[in-house]
C-alpha cells in the first residue's frame, strides 16, 4: 500500500476512482472534478490547485483525498479569513493552506474515499495512510494548516483523533418525511407557514409562465449556455466573483445529465426568464445556482425551493440541500442543520486561540438553534 500525488484526474484512472465515488453524493464524481480540470476553473490563478492523494495496492486504486493548495479562501464558504488577517498582524503568512474539499460547493459528502467493496479494517488502514500523507505535506507546501471542509458527522472522529479541532457551521436543509405528493408537505407545515407558500404561488401562477424539469436527454447544449448566463446575471447583481465559466457547464451539462436537473421558467413567448440548476445522486438532491433575466415576484422561491421539492417528492428523495446560509428557507420547511469541518494549525500558538474561538462559536450556534426552535415550520 502506498500513496501517490497527483495533480489532476487525468492521472487517475477512471475505472478505479468510479470505484471510490459516494453514493449518495455526486461531486466527487469523476465528470464533476474533470469539468472542473478541464474548464480550468480550478488550477492556475484560481487559488485551487490540486493535490490529490490517491492509496494504491499495485495499480489497484483502493482510496482517495482531494487536496487543494489554497492562496486564499474564495469558494470554500467555511470563513477563516479574520484568521488570516490575524497571522498578518503578526507577521506571518496564513497562505497557502491545505484543504479537503468540492471547490465552490458547500454540500456536506465524505472526504476520505474508499473503495465500496473494502473491508472495515482495509478501510482503516486506507483512511489512516491518507491521513498521514495529508499531515505530511504541511512542512513541504510550508502551508500554514489543514482543512476539511463540510464534513459528515461519520469521519469527526477519525480527525479528531489526530488533534483537529471541529467547527460546527449552520445551513437549512429540507428533509423528506414520507411525503408522497406536495400537497402531504403542505399539510405537514403549520397554518401560517402553509398559508404564505400557497399565497406566494399564487401569486405567482399570474405571471403566465411555464416551468419545466430538464434532465437527462432533455439537457442540451443550449441549456448549458443559458445556465452560464443565469449565473452571471446573479454575481452581477451581488458583486461576486464567476468562480465558474461557460465550459465548465458545457462539459457537466454533457457528462453529468444523468445527475442534472435545471429548472427552466419560460414567459409567454417562450423566451427564458430563470433557472435553477441542481444535481442528484440516489436519493439527494444538491441545489447550486440560480439566476433570473427577468423580474418575477417570488420567482426565486419557486423554482429553487417549491419546484425542488416536488421533484424530489416526486422521484423519492430523500434529502434537499439548498445552499450555504438563508434563514428565509426556514419559513419554507428547511430546517436549521449543523454542518461540520475540521481544523489542524501547525503553528501551537496561534492553534490553541483559533481553537478557543471555535469553542465560543459554538456555544453561539447553540443560542442560535435554540432560537429557531421556537420559529419550527411544522405542525
Amino acid at each position: 500500500m502506498r500513496v501517490e500525488r497527483v495533480r489532476g484526474l487525468e492521472d487517475v484512472d477512471s475505472e478505479g476512482w468510479r470505484e471510490l465515488e459516494p453514493q449518495q453524493f455526486p461531486f466527487f464524481d469523476f465528470e464533476f472534478l474533470r469539468a472542473l480540470e478541464r474548464s480550468r476553473s480550478i488550477g492556475g490563478r484560481s487559488g485551487w490547485s490540486p493535490v490529490y492523494l490517491v492509496c494504491k495496492e499495485g495499480h489497484r486504486v483502493l482510496g482517495a483525498l482531494c487536496l487543494y493548495l489554497k492562496t486564499d479562501s474564495y469558494g470554500e464558504y467555511i470563513f477563516d479569513w479574520e484568521w488570516a488577517r490575524a497571522y498578518q498582524q503578526h507577521g506571518l503568512s496564513y497562505y497557502p493552506k491545505l484543504v479537503a474539499a468540492v471547490p465552490f460547493t458547500p454540500a456536506t459528502g465524505p472526504k476520505l474515499l474508499v473503495r465500496s467493496d473494502a473491508d472495515a479494517a482495509t478501510r482503516a488502514k486506507v483512511k489512516g495512510a491518507l491521513l498521514n500523507a495529508a499531515e505530511d505535506l504541511g512542512p513541504e507546501y510550508a502551508a500554514s494548516s489543514l482543512h476539511a471542509l463540510y464534513l459528515p458527522e461519520e469521519e469527526l472522529g477519525e480527525f479528531a483523533e489526530r488533534g483537529f479541532t471541529v467547527r460546527h457551521s449552520l445551513q437549512f436543509h429540507w428533509h423528506n418525511r414520507g411525503y408522497q405528493t406536495f400537497s402531504d408537505y403542505l399539510r405537514a407545515l403549520s397554518g401560517k407557514r402553509r398559508r404564505q407558500i400557497l399565497r406566494e404561488r399564487r401569486q405567482l401562477e399570474g405571471e403566465g409562465l411555464e416551468i419545466l424539469h430538464l434532465t437527462g436527454d432533455a439537457l442540451l447544449p443550449e441549456h448549458a449556455a443559458l445556465m452560464h448566463r443565469f449565473y452571471l446575471a446573479t454575481l452581477d447583481g451581488k458583486w461576486g466573483i464567476p468562480y465558474l465559466n461557460g465550459a465548465f457547464f458545457d462539459e457537466i451539462f454533457w457528462t453529468m445529465r444523468d445527475r442534472t436537473l435545471l429548472i427552466l421558467a419560460r414567459d409567454e413567448a417562450g423566451n427564458p426568464a430563470a433557472g435553477a440548476l441542481f444535481f442528484f445522486k440516489d436519493g439527494s438532491l444538491f441545489g447550486r445556482y440560480w439566476g433570473t433575466i427577468q423580474r418575477r415576484r417570488n420567482l426565486h422561491f419557486e423554482l429553487c425551493y417549491y419546484q425542488a421539492i416536488d421533484f424530489a417528492i416526486e422521484r423519492g428523495f430523500k434529502l434537499l440541500e439548498a445552499g450555504a446560509q438563508g434563514e428565509h428557507k426556514l419559513a419554507r420547511g428547511f430546517l436549521p442543520s449543523i454542518t461540520y469541518s475540521a481544523h489542524k494549525i501547525r503553528d501551537p500558538a496561534f492553534g490553541r486561540v483559533i481553537g478557543e474561538y471555535i469553542r465560543s462559536e459554538k456555544h453561539m450556534l447553540q443560542g442560535v438553534m435554540k432560537e429557531y426552535a421556537l420559529h419550527d415550520p411544522y405542525k
